[in-house]
């Protein structure tokens, strides 16, 4: 629904959704994934077979007040209840409203559009994959607990090369990052495989990389080690094996 939404609009603001029998339980997680997908604020709407309302959840993009649009709907009685905050609301509205609902979130989040087309992604600090230890992890863990509202830190490691890339699951890449001392840092890019960050990921293992991404900790088989939740990468500028420029990605 929401490729061929887009496929029809040249600057769709937001996505919604809607389907029968959808789970309530999985609705959050829906919205979440289109925003990821999509970097657009994205609602996931659930309705039984004949029921006459749909509820469900939405996700926000840095900049979007979700829940502010949702209350301004409700004001206007275009949905029957809702509410939330910045980067995720929750709504009931009726299903032969849906069309108003729309038409109400893509006027209301217009500006959305030029948010998703700069794509910034801000970073708290650099680290190289020797500096990325427990230690470091537990200390951070001391700041949180970390959500929506106050993330965990977000750390870029320059010119890091990748010593070994594969699939994981059916749409995660697993790969292994070498900093510039040698040291050795295991990584995971969740729900990758297709898109061009899978693909870098794959294929970059001759040129280095700009990595940014969450620590985390490793427990596979009871062994405790770093890793790291790998969100974006660009292609180092000024490298190529022949020596010329190459544009950062």
């Amino acid at each position: 629904q929401a490729t061929a939404a887009l496929g029809r609009e040249l600057a769709l603001p937001v996505i919604v959704v809607e389907g029968e029998n959808w789970h309530p339980g999985v609705l959050g997680l829906v919205a979440a994934r289109l925003k990821e997908r999509f970097n657009l604020p994205s609602f996931a709407l659930g309705y039984l077979r004949g029921a006459s309302v749909a509820s469900g959840s939405g996700r926000s993009i840095p900049g979007i007040d979700l829940g502010g649009a949702v209350r301004a709907a409700l004001d206007l009685e275009i949905i029957v209840k809702g509410g939330g905050h910045a980067m995720a609301a929750g709504l009931t509205v009726a299903r032969n409203r849906l069309g108003d609902l729309r038409a109400f979130l893509e006027q209301r989040l217009a500006s959305a559009a030029g948010l998703a087309a700069e794509r910034v992604l801000e970073v708290d600090g650099a680290l190289s994959a020797g500096g990325a230890t427990l230690e470091l992890i537990e200390l951070l863990d001391q700041a949180g607990p970390y959500g929506a509202g106050v993330p965990a830190p977000l750390f870029v490691f320059p010119s890091h090369r990748i010593a070994y890339a594969d699939s994981a699951g059916a749409d995660h890449v697993r790969c292994t990052l070498i900093g510039p001392d040698g040291t050795r840092l295991k990584a995971i890019a969740f729900r990758a495989m297709g898109t061009e960050l899978g693909e870098c990921l794959l294929t970059a293992h001759k040129f280095p990389l700009h990595i940014a991404g969450r620590l985390t900790v490793d427990d596979w088989n009871g062994a405790r080690a770093a890793s790291l939740h790998i969100e974006d990468v660009a292609r180092v500028a000024d490298f190529s094996p022949s020596g010329e420029s190459r544009p950062g990605i």
